[in-house]
């Protein structure tokens, strides 16, 4: 579910070449990649191989990774909206705070 909503939010922010910070992406700032990792702990839970097992901790470097490089694309485009989106944007583990909910949403 994750995926699929993070998926619609940012599908309709590239059209608009806007930023996506509505829906998921009020959150965090790569939902659909917390939403593969979720679905490979749980390949790894119901194959608990060798193959899976080091599969796992490469496939989780290789998404920090392209997150990383995401966002030096994603500063270049936006500049200082992408700077302000990413002071109050965790990259990947939520903030669930008082504060988090008087944060304005953005409906791009």
């Amino acid at each position: 579910m994750l995926r699929s909503k993070a998926w619609h939010v940012l599908y309709h922010a590239q059209r608009r070449h806007q930023l996506a910070t509505a829906g998921p992406y009020r959150l965090v700032r790569h939902p659909q990649y917390i939403g593969f990792v979720a679905i490979m702990f749980g390949f790894l839970l119901q194959w608990p191989a060798l193959l899976t097992l080091a599969m796992f901790p490469a496939l989780v470097v290789m998404y920090v990774r392209l997150a990383i490089s995401e966002e030096r694309d994603s500063e270049q485009a936006f500049g200082d909206a992408w700077r302000a989106y990413a002071a109050v944007t965790p990259r990947f583990i939520p903030h669930f705070s008082k504060n988090d909910r008087a944060r304005p949403v953005n409906s791009h």
